[in-house]
């Protein structure tokens, strides 16, 4: 019998609610996947810096019907994330599940990025992963059961320019997951690791990230909503697939880097800096951002930036790569159709 996300998540824990971990989990793509999980009727640890978002998180979390356990985490720090692993199966039970999905950046020219801000975007994105992972893993692999699902981007395969440190760090999340998993599959292990590849998202993000750009940053078009996202993130992690991509503008950056890296340089130098920004010019002196300490303590941003009126609720690539078999149905009962029109004629 085919094992379906639905069924492994009611299967979870002996019939008890799914226990899932999702960092990041204040605001953006993990506040809609820690929603997104408790539509199922998981329990959610929710992994952040910020009080007031995490708070916000945990209302919605359990409105949507699921249990809801925030801890303050900055992810950085290896300890605080395996005390926060602790509390999770102490409070919540066995966990099931680990999103690793928090991330920071600098927005700007590599010459102008400070060796810390390098520093502190490598510690939060890739070794916020990288620990959340052993915490995981020394968790499930005496289970022998877990799924790890890592939030990358199409920026793991092509980098653009003014993200450098960001793009360096899903660089190597990439490569740490792909040697994770080669010695899972060594060693005989039903843990699985999976990465999801995200195209551009409205997310609060981009009005709090560092940046020494001289107009405010943006996604780069098109956006898509975080609950696309959310959805991806949902299905991997119920799915045996190694890697998810979502959206036609990642599909096509990463194979488009395979065929053409070199021409993609070209473009990315031509267009890159004007995508990324918007037309309001920034305000240096007013601007507020988290890289090294959270900006949600007294207000709850949400899982949405300021993009709605140009973001997508959903993706037709992504519908399409989680429903094959659907297709190849389809298209064989079409091709049956069409071939018996023609043998009637």
């Amino acid at each position: 019998m085919q094992d379906t996300g639905e069924e492994r998540a009611r299967m979870s824990n002996a019939g008890a609610p799914e226990v899932v971990v999702v960092t990041g989990a204040s605001a953006g793509v993990g506040r809609a996947a820690a929603v997104e999980f408790a539509r199922h009727g998981a329990s959610v640890g929710l992994l952040a810096r910020g009080g007031a978002g995490l708070e916000g998180a945990a209302r919605e979390v359990e409105a949507a019907g699921g249990r809801a356990l925030p801890l303050r985490t900055d992810v950085a720090d290896a300890a605080a994330v395996e005390e926060a692993a602790r509390r999770v199966e102490e409070e919540l039970g066995p966990m099931d599940v680990w999103v690793n999905n928090a991330m920071t950046s600098v927005f700007a020219p590599v010459r102008e990025v400070t060796p810390e801000e390098f520093r502190r975007v490598t510690e939060v994105t890739y070794l916020g992963t990288v620990y959340g992972t052993m915490a995981a893993l020394r968790r499930m692999l005496p289970r022998d059961r877990g799924r790890i699902v890592q939030v990358g981007s199409a920026l793991a395969y092509r980098a653009i320019p003014l993200q450098a440190a960001y793009c360096g760090s899903k660089h190597g999340i990439q490569g740490f997951t792909e040697s994770l998993r080669s010695e899972l599959l060594h060693e005989g292990s039903s843990v699985r690791v999976t990465m999801v590849q995200m195209p551009a998202l409205n997310t609060p993000q981009f009005g709090w990230v560092r940046s020494r750009l001289p107009r405010e940053p943006q996604p780069v078009p098109p956006i898509f909503q975080p609950e696309v996202a959310a959805e991806a993130i949902y299905w991997a992690a119920h799915h045996d697939r190694n890697e998810l991509w979502v959206g036609w503008p990642a599909v096509k950056a990463i194979l488009g880097n395979r065929l053409f890296p070199r021409l993609l340089d070209r473009y990315l130098a031509r267009t890159g800096y004007e995508a990324q920004q918007t037309q309001s010019p920034a305000d240096p002196k007013s601007r507020r951002d988290n890289l090294f300490e959270a900006v949600d303590e007294g207000e709850d941003y949400g899982a949405h930036g300021a993009f709605d009126d140009r973001s997508r609720p959903r993706s037709y690539q992504w519908w399409a790569s989680t429903h094959r078999g659907r297709l190849a149905l389809a298209g064989a009962a079409l091709a049956a159709a069409v071939g018996a029109a023609l043998v009637r004629r």
